[in-house]
């Protein structure tokens, strides 16, 4: 389970510097560009290291569906994610995404018939207050941005605890293969209408999405085929540590106190999880 936890850390730091090559480029690069050379890279690295084997896995592999479903759910939620971006603030959206993280507690429940104890319970809720201080979000109303944000949350989750079903059978390589030749295939065909020619920066950058993209989703895919998804779903909330640390030291941003208060609370969450599993496994059975 703690190797679970750790690759679960280390996906979503990875992650925050993923998020941040993306806020940079969005500013002058279309996102489904930014996402086609993503997915061309991960992929890539994907056959490089799975090679011949792995294509033929992909093929004979009985869960196809399920992958498809999968990659089908998180291009979606990406989707409309950046349509809700648009209109609301950061601390608008990273209220409402890290709500992600007590639906996969839920969802885990009929999904994966998993038993979630009212310590994780009050870990993730612990967690969620964390970031509401955080971000201290102010009349966010029921407008239909809002609505994209939280259809958004709501698929991402669906996602992750698809992706602890489906770890359960195949290999974290197999299903990025399948999750990003989806995305590969989608923005292809809107770079026929949102095309724009980018400086070697912008590519040097799109490139670096994919390398960290790639490691993010291996290191996470991973850690789901180590602990249940409502222990990981706590650790979720590092991210916004992770962001606040790299929105310094690239844009100069100062958090406020609030932040420190929040993040001081996402801590209390991930270490209580991090008893609570040491707890159960302390009390389990030998074998």
């Amino acid at each position: 389970m703690m190797a679970g936890i750790g690759l679960t850390i280390l996906a979503y730091f990875i992650f925050s510097f993923h998020d941040a090559a993306i806020k940079w480029l969005v500013a002058t690069v279309p996102v489904w560009q930014i996402l086609f050379f993503r997915s061309i890279v991960i992929l890539i690295g994907c056959v490089a290291v799975g090679r011949g084997a792995l294509l033929m896995r992909a093929v004979d592999t009985p869960i196809k569906r399920q992958l498809m479903l999968r990659g089908f759910v998180i291009f979606a939620g990406w989707v409309c994610y950046y349509s809700a971006a648009r209109d609301l603030q950061l601390a608008e959206l990273t209220t409402l995404y890290f709500a992600a993280p007590i639906l996969v507690t839920v969802l885990a429940i009929p999904m994966l018939g998993e038993q979630v104890t009212g310590w994780r319970w009050a870990a993730v809720l612990l967690g969620f207050v964390g970031v509401v201080v955080a971000c201290n979000p102010v009349g966010l109303g029921l407008s239909w941005p809002v609505l994209l944000a939280m259809f958004a949350t709501l698929l991402w989750a669906f996602a992750i605890v698809l992706i602890r079903r489906i770890a359960m059978k195949e290999s974290a390589l197999l299903q990025m293969i399948y999750g990003n030749s989806f995305h590969l295939a989608c923005s292809a065909v809107a770079l026929l209408f949102f095309w724009r020619t980018p400086s070697a920066f912008e590519l040097a950058l799109m490139l670096g999405c994919g390398v960290f993209g790639g490691l993010g989703q291996f290191a996470l895919f991973e850690a789901m085929r180590r602990a249940p998804a409502s222990v990981l779903a706590p650790f979720e909330y590092t991210a916004l540590v992770w962001a606040f640390v790299l929105g310094f030291a690239i844009w100069a941003d100062v958090p406020r106190p609030e932040v420190f208060i929040g993040a001081g609370l996402i801590l209390a969450a991930g270490l209580l999880m991090i008893a609570v599993g040491r707890g159960v496994a302390t009390k389990a059975p030998a074998r």
